[in-house]
């Protein structure tokens, strides 16, 4: 059963707020649909932030039990999705001191002082280099963009641009500020623009060197 389904039965309730209700319920029906919508994008997000699919796959399943055990605090008044990668996030920080994997101490660390010096604008005459990925890197390649990227870094662009949350939902995600926010996602977009001109100059020496043999 769709999530438009369950939630049709909530009168003209908004999204969020019938979420909110069905969840104080423990409505199991309204938990299936949620995680058929989200399953994908949550995983995604986890994996990206790890690094490590199988943790990632192990946080992922422990955060739709907390979902369930907390459902009462979820209130509807902000986006559903803000709040279930909020919990993921935390998830993601506990886990990660608990097997000394990896530090994510950049994701603990929501007043960087140097992230707010940071400017925080782009030449309107230039892509950014989120475009430059977007338009010459598929797959594994724009993994390994990413996955070159401090973490914190890293989890504003993705929650930006393959999530498609708003700058502020970011900030309510991450606990950090918004300039903070805005300074993560400057950075993390330059630090990506030599290693796509680099993948770019391979392509381009790979295609002459092809054309060469023809």
């Amino acid at each position: 059963m769709s999530i438009a389904s369950v939630l049709a039965a909530t009168w003209m309730e908004p999204e969020a707020a019938a979420i909110a209700r069905g969840l104080r319920r423990r409505d199991a029906r309204l938990l299936d649909s949620l995680i058929e919508k989200y399953q994908h994008r949550l995983l995604r997000y986890l994996v990206y932030l790890t690094g490590n699919r199988e943790f990632a796959e192990d946080l992922f399943q422990e955060t739709w039990v907390r979902v369930l055990e907390r459902g009462a605090q979820y209130n509807g008044k902000s986006r559903f999705e803000t709040w279930l990668f909020a919990i993921a996030r935390h998830l993601v920080i506990d886990g990660s001191r608990r097997k000394s994997a990896q530090s994510l101490d950049a994701l603990t660390d929501s007043h960087s002082h140097s992230d707010d010096r940071a400017p925080l604008q782009f030449s309107s005459a230039d892509p950014s280099p989120f475009d430059f990925v977007q338009q010459r890197q598929q797959g594994m390649h724009m993994d390994d963009a990413l996955q070159a990227l401090e973490v914190a870094q890293r989890e504003v662009i993705v929650l930006r641009f393959h999530e498609d949350m708003a700058l502020d939902e970011i900030a309510a995600i991450t606990g950090a500020p918004l300039s903070t926010v805005k300074s993560r996602l400057y950075r993390g977009l330059q630090a990506l623009r030599p290693v796509v001109e680099s993948q770019k100059a391979l392509a381009v020496t790979a295609a002459a060197a092809a054309g060469g043999r023809t």
